[in-house]
């Protein structure tokens, strides 16, 4: 166990150019959900260079780095998968070009979400520069489709690869404050069914659309008045597509259906989501079909991984061990108390710990704000601090708090 901690800083200090350079280089690579294979190659050139013990491609395409062979086994995880650019006009930089200079770093992926997986391969450097092994096996990850489907990749890892840490860090941007939860979502469609005719004689007909308009005001109001929880805040919902079915412009719409981004809070689940929408009166009245998407899109391997699309929420106790363990970490690395908070987007998460409850912790560069937006950007001591801090993490848990942790379900969720 590292007794100067100085010393974890001035190494991660050192590699600044090379995190920068690294971080560069992935943001040069398109790497849209299901378009990641060139970005996931240039990762594994990276994390063999610095000397990772082991590297592999499962056959989704993730990208998995191991450190050591102890028991403990311990995942820090970013998804290395980026939205696209949206309108270039936005952009003061090319997107993919990027630019940095003594402090920032621009571009697409920049704090969502390849900032954190720079800092964590040079975290593997600095263990192995250090000597900071310890009984402890560090498992990185840089998954896939998380921007299309969060929490797919370790889904399939869990199930089909029985990957199971101990806990799991996830590295999406938190201005380096330490997250312990977010609000869950859930893909929700609503459909209405109407009658075609002509549309000089609409009256013969029955138009979905116009079924569908009191719906969206009566979603309107719904979402004003969803279940509030004290750390997570209110659940939320969101109409955010509407489609249409007609023989053409000529013609009543015979079909209507709208998108729902759904928030989950605590205390909700997919059933009463469902239900709350179901139970609307312009929903009855149209006898609208309310259902939940399935994602079964492709990854770029060609693997197909069907799942519906309702990703759990998620809150770890701020006593638990696995919090502890990077609130300790925190104060030896930087000499102050780390701010607790959360996260208002959703993560990997959703899955490791929502659906298989292995306990999920948050740190990271780069802010909220940037994610998905135009001149994206991170922060270089950011990205330096995290190295830093990932690399101390493991040892901190296994000499101080991995004989503290709970049976595998107890004591994890709120």
């Amino acid at each position: 166990m590292i007794k100067d901690f100085n010393q974890v800083l001035k190494q991660a200090e050192k590699y600044r150019p090379e995190i920068s350079k690294f971080l560069r280089d992935m943001i040069a690579i398109p790497s849209e959900s299901c378009q990641e294979k060139e970005v996931i190659l240039r990762i594994k050139k990276e994390m063999e260079k610095v000397g990772f013990d082991r590297v592999e491609i499962d056959s989704m395409g993730n990208i998995l780095g191991s450190i050591g062979n102890g028991k403990h086994l311990i995942a820090m995880d970013a998804h290395i998968d980026t939205v696209g650019i949206g309108d270039k006009n936005q952009w003061e930089i090319d997107p993919y070009d990027g630019f940095e200079d003594d402090q920032v770093i621009l571009g697409r992926g920049a704090s969502d979400q390849e900032g954190g997986m720079a800092s964590m391969v040079y975290a593997g450097k600095i263990i192995k520069d250090l000597g900071l092994e310890d009984d402890y096996t560090l498992l990185i990850t840089g998954t896939v489709q998380e921007e299309d489907c969060d929490g797919l990749c370790w889904h399939y890892m869990i199930e089909e690869k029985d990957i199971k840490p101990e806990f799991v860090v996830i590295t999406e941007p938190t201005s380096c404050n330490i997250y312990r939860g977010h609000r869950g979502r859930m893909e929700i469609k609503v459909t209405t069914h109407g009658l075609s005719c002509h549309g000089s004689a609409p009256e013969r007909g029955d138009n979905a659309i116009y079924k569908m308009a009191p719906i969206i005001n009566e979603l309107k109001a719904l979402n004003q008045n969803l279940h509030y929880d004290q750390f997570l805040g209110k659940g939320t919902l969101a109409v955010s597509e509407i489609f249409f079915s007609s023989a053409s412009r000529c013609a009543v719409a015979d079909g209507c259906s709208i998108s729902i981004d759904r928030r989950l809070t605590a205390g909700e689940s997919w059933q009463s989501a469902v239900q709350e929408i179901k139970n609307l009166p312009a929903v009855k009245e149209a006898k609208a079909d309310v259902e939940i998407y399935e994602y079964d899109r492709p990854s770029y391997t060609g693997l197909s991984y069907p799942i519906r699309s309702y990703f759990p929420t998620w809150v770890i106790k701020e006593n638990h061990p696995v919090c502890n363990t990077l609130i300790d970490s925190y104060k030896n690395l930087f000499k102050e108390e780390p701010f607790v908070d959360k996260w208002t987007f959703s993560t990997n998460g959703v899955s490791i710990m929502g659906r298989h409850k292995i306990p999920c912790i948050g740190f990271g560069p780069g802010h909220e704000d940037q994610a998905h937006a135009p001149n994206e950007k991170t922060w270089k001591d950011e990205l330096v601090k995290a190295a830093a801090f990932y690399a101390l993490i493991p040892s901190i848990y296994v000499n101080d708090y991995a004989d503290k942790m709970p049976e595998k379900t107890k004591n994890i969720v709120k």
